[in-house]
Formats: structure tokens, sequence, C-alpha cells
């Protein structure tokens, strides 16, 4: 489920990764929260906050982090709602807008001949660019979309 966050970050939604071990913890901070479980354990599912419906849950049943998202997208409603690359990836805060100057002695040197545009994490000071790997990941956002919305039709 690791890789699923780092994607519903990726696309720009809120997300928090539960490392615990108690199935309540995460229960009691999605209620303090507001926040939607996706779990893969059926569990949770009768839970009574979920139950009652004070919590919502989905019982994520794909294995491969690509029809995870598919099914996060379609179960939710969520096609028209995405903000790519506004998060990072790693610790989940909206990410800042730098300057060149800001970024120049903490990017390689390549990096910083060919990009213009830098967006910075305030929480884990790592930096963004749009190089190989943005592209790489535009790509497979399109072709998720797309699958996602041929799926809706």
């Amino acid at each position: 489920m690791g890789k699923l966050a780092k994607w519903l970050r990726l696309l720009g939604y809120d997300t928090t990764f539960f490392t615990g071990k108690e199935d309540s913890q995460m229960v009691d901070i999605a209620l303090a929260e507001n926040r939607i479980i996706l779990t893969r354990d059926t569990h949770i599912l009768k839970r009574r906050p979920v139950t009652g419906g004070r919590i919502k849950a989905v019982l994520i049943k794909p294995d491969n982090p690509e029809s995870q998202i598919q099914q996060v997208i379609e179960g939710l409603n969520l096609h028209n709602h995405t903000r790519p690359f506004v998060l990072c990836l790693e610790c989940n805060q909206p990410l800042i807008a730098r300057d060149l100057k800001e970024v120049k002695e903490r990017v390689p040197p390549y990096v910083f001949q060919t990009q213009k545009e830098y967006m910075e994490c305030p929480g884990c000071q790592r930096i963004y660019w749009r190089g190989t790997h943005w592209q790489a990941m535009t790509k497979k956002l399109q072709k998720i979309a797309q699958t996602a919305s041929e799926k809706s039709r």
C-alpha cells in the first residue's frame, strides 16, 4: 500500500500512510482527521466506526499499484479532482516553488543547467524538478486516467 500512497500524493491527494501495528490507532486517526481508510485488511471493514458510517473505508482488491489507483479513482469518483505534483511524495507536505538561486548548490550541475523550475518540500527539504522521471510519471498518470475514464463510461 506504500506505493499506492505515493501515487495518491503524486495526484495531489493528502495521503497518510499508516505504519502502526494497531488497527485501532488507524481508526482513531481516520476519525480525528476525517480520512478515508484504504485497506487490504477485511477486518477493518468490520469495525464499528466503519459499519456505522462514521468512517468510509475501501477494500483495495488489486495487487499492482496501477490497478489500485484505478480502483480508488473509480470507487471514490475522483476523475476530475487531481492536482498532480503539488505534494511531497515522501512526507505529504505541500510543495513550494523555489527560484534558481535557492537550489543552485542543492541539485546536480547538469540538472541546474537544464531545468528552470523547482519545487521544495518544507518538511524534508527534498527538491523536485521536471526531469525525465517527472516525464515518465506524467505518461503513467495519463495512461491510468485514460483507463479509469474508459471504465467509467
